[in-house]
């Protein structure tokens, strides 16, 4: 699991940035978001323009080099803080896995253009390479044979070390090669979308599908009926031949209409969250942005429930709505406040012991947490 993360001198975070998972409170509720000392559910405020989207951008700035899975490229420019003299932008990743701590750091001009790595497990640097000397080294068993060095011209050595080590190596079965793979599987499973956007997305998978057809495919149409039944919109779902592929209609009295024509923006906007809510049980990390864009209150409350029972991810949503800020629903350090180019859970910016019979929203609007 991811347990704390860094970035510096990215989009709007001129200074260092940090987003802190694995110091939760000692709270008897909700202790489902938390497991092995690392929270893995949350909601992240802050107003327009304090860097919500692009704390997620950052978070994700790592898939680029070290997956092939899609990316949104055009969203990393400009890449670097337009303020900053600073000449790269810095990350540092926190893992842990099955008791190994792994850390992974590096530094970019753009989301393409790599300037160093270096890759820590149980405080061994196994790999570090700079790119503009061209030189590192590896000490991971099974990669000793493995060349990092370059003589490529700097413009043609674009390759992350990292990823050269985990494609081009058979390591042996160690602790440390386990932690690594653990990393590597972590990173190739993230998912980040956009609940403003149609379909946008990176991480996780390859290529855009349709969300409807995609939900068909699963066999959950039944299931998407009664989750949309759950919030008072009873269509008559069915899956329809169209061009030799499945598409989701609905039946009207014998007559049938394509989903997408009649479902509101709100409706569709759900088709595209359980589309990834299906697939999130293979995800390892995922982030969405505004989530409840277009969802009223109870709605939005029921998709944080859901997301809170959820096994197995860690799942970070973005919002406005404060009305979602309640004890009952999530609690203290499970709520962070993006401010002023920093960040952190309300429990640890609270003057005040929160507990669980503390109106967070209350506090929230009167500027309790304001510091």
């Amino acid at each position: 699991m991811l347990r704390k993360f860094s970035v510096t001198n990215f989009k709007n975070f001129e200074n260092k940035l940090t987003f802190v998972l694995d110091n939760p409170a000692n709270y008897g509720f909700n202790t489902s978001v938390v497991r092995d000392g690392v929270k893995t559910k949350g909601l992240i405020y802050g107003i327009n323009g304090s860097g919500k989207s692009n704390l997620g951008l950052a978070l994700f700035d790592i898939i680029i080099h070290l997956t092939d899975k899609e990316r949104i490229q055009p969203r990393y420019h400009p890449y670097m803080n337009l303020y900053s003299k600073k000449p790269v932008a810095e990350f540092e990743y926190v893992f842990e896995f099955d008791g190994s701590e792994v850390v992974y750091q590096y530094a970019k001009t753009s989301a393409t253009d790599l300037v160093s790595e270096k890759l820590m497990i149980n405080d061994v640097e196994v790999l570090s390479y700079d790119f503009a000397s061209r030189r590192g080294h590896v000490e991971l068993a099974g990669a000793e044979s493995l060349q990092i060095n370059s003589s490529l011209p700097g413009a043609k050595d674009v390759l992350s070390r990292v990823k050269l080590a985990w494609n081009n190596t058979i390591l042996q079965d160690d602790a440390t090669n386990r932690a690594f793979a653990s990393f590597m599987s972590f990173v190739d499973r993230m998912l980040m979308f956009f609940s403003l956007d149609q379909n946008g997305y990176q991480g996780l998978i390859v290529g855009h599908g349709d969300a409807t057809q995609s939900i068909i495919q699963a066999g959950k149409l039944d299931d998407f009926e009664r989750f949309l039944s759950s919030q008072g919109i009873d269509y008559n779902l069915i899956a329809v031949d169209v061009n030799g592929g499945q598409r989701l209609y609905c039946r009207y009295n014998g007559k049938d209409v394509p989903f997408m024509s009649v479902a509101s923006t709100g409706t569709r906007s759900l088709a595209l969250f359980y589309h990834w809510y299906i697939m999130m049980s293979e995800a390892s990390f995922v982030f969405i942005d505004e989530f409840d864009a277009f969802y009223h209150f109870e709605l939005a409350e029921q998709i944080v429930s859901m997301i809170r029972d959820l096994q197995g991810p860690q799942v970070f949503l973005t919002t406005h709505n404060t009305d979602l800020m309640s004890n009952e629903l999530l609690r203290p350090d499970a709520y962070f406040y993006l401010r002023n180019g920093s960040m952190d859970s309300l429990d640890r910016i609270s003057e005040k012991e929160l507990r669980s019979a503390h109106n967070l929203q209350k506090m929230f609007k009167a500027g309790s947490f304001d510091g």
